[in-house]
């Protein structure tokens, strides 16, 4: 005979497995987990970025230089000791760069496409990464007129230095591209502007600083058109920890501020209107977004040249497998982000090794790709 008290714990059992709140719960522990896996990526980049390029390391003498970094030199010597110098002078700060920058793009594009309702919002929709390429390329052509011989010099901050020309285009490459969004901002200041209209105003930014950058061009002479280029290739040669020094920082507090306002962004996906009545200040809300995932993707571009459609992918892609929950789509996007740009870079550097590729030709390809995969997975979904 069967036993009703089994069978009625059983059917309560199925019952509040299957309630909303279980859901919920269970939604939010595979975000969890999915943010996790990421970070785990990220790390496994990391190594993997240390370890391979035009001298391969052993993953165990990577391990014990990272360690020792960490732990004062308490797990012995590597196999080789140039090993050392080749991870802390020249891989280790680059790839943190690569990592700082992706996650920058990535939180900036989730800002972005959450402030403005549209999954196809980056920062090269408003303008910000052509009015930095067009600032650098200032520096490049006109430097020299402002600084003289003086504009191949170096200036040492403490323990680190710099070249003239090198700070020169950083500080107009960052400067240029925090005007572009704010000649957005003026345009759009009055608060019944809609969210096409801020995208519009954004787009004809970039093209007005693409007729400067184009001009620029016209007027360098070759070596000077070589570095424009190279410049907007993108590329992460060069960092040092100075760079390190200044990026850092800037990104940590506009991650964290940004994470902040995942809550009211979270509103503002329901309309205007509902976030408006539920006390959310709209158009404050978008100034201080825009302005902040600009800063912290111009000090990023600012060194690495110009790097596309990280900030396009990353959240694009986070979307469709977690959902458009803002709290995990922006660390999950900044992971991934961080995740893309170090392989891509890493892909970069041993395709032609010895030598490497600028990292922006590997970005424009996954690009592309991306865009196709885009425009027919959509088409065959809506075939079914």
């Amino acid at each position: 005979m069967k036993n009703p008290l089994k069978n009625l714990k059983v059917r309560s059992e199925e019952f509040s497995t299957s309630s909303p709140e279980a859901q919920y719960l269970d939604t939010q522990h595979r975000k969890g987990v999915f943010i996790f896996g990421m970070f785990i990526v990220v790390f496994v980049s990391f190594i993997l970025a240390m370890s391979i390029g035009a001298v391969d390391i052993p993953f165990s003498d990577t391990a014990k230089i990272v360690l020792n970094k960490l732990f004062f030199n308490i797990f012995g010597e590597p196999s080789q000791y140039y090993y050392t110098d080749i991870i802390t002078k020249l891989r280790m700060p680059r790839i943190l760069l690569c990592i700082l920058t992706g996650a920058s793009l990535g939180m900036a594009g989730c800002v972005m496409q959450g402030l403005l309702r549209n999954p196809l919002v980056s920062p090269f929709t408003l303008g910000v990464s052509t009015a930095a390429a067009f600032g650098a390329a200032t520096a490049i052509v006109f430097g020299s007129s402002l600084l003289g011989a003086g504009y191949y010099a170096t200036v040492s901050l403490g323990l680190f230095s710099f070249s003239w020309d090198t700070v020169l285009k950083t500080i107009f490459a960052f400067i240029f591209g925090l005007m572009s969004i704010a000649i957005v901002m003026f345009l759009t200041r009055n608060t019944t502007i809609s969210r096409s209209t801020i995208i519009l105003s954004g787009v004809i930014i970039s093209y007005l600083f693409q007729a400067g950058l184009m001009f620029t061009k016209y007027i360098s002479d070759d070596s000077q058109l070589r570095d424009i280029t190279m410049w907007m290739m993108g590329g992460f040669s060069g960092t040092t920890w100075g760079t390190i020094l200044i990026v850092l920082p800037v990104v940590l507090v506009c991650g964290i501020y940004l994470e902040k306002l995942t809550v009211d962004i979270n509103m503002l996906s329901s309309g205007d209107d509902v976030a408006s009545n539920l006390g959310v200040d709209v158009p404050k809300l978008r100034n201080k977004g825009l302005v902040i995932s600009t800063l912290t993707t111009t000090v990023c571009l600012a060194f690495t040249g110009t790097i596309g459609f990280i900030g396009l992918m990353a959240p694009h892609l986070c979307r469709r497998i977690i959902g458009n929950d803002a709290r995990f789509l922006l660390p999950a996007s900044a992971l991934l982000g961080a995740a893309i740009l170090t392989l891509s870079d890493l892909f970069a550097r041993i395709i032609v090794r010895p030598s490497e590729l600028p990292v922006g030709i590997i970005m424009y390809i996954i690009g592309g790709v991306f865009f196709i995969w885009l425009v027919f997975g959509r088409r065959s979904e809506d075939s079914l």
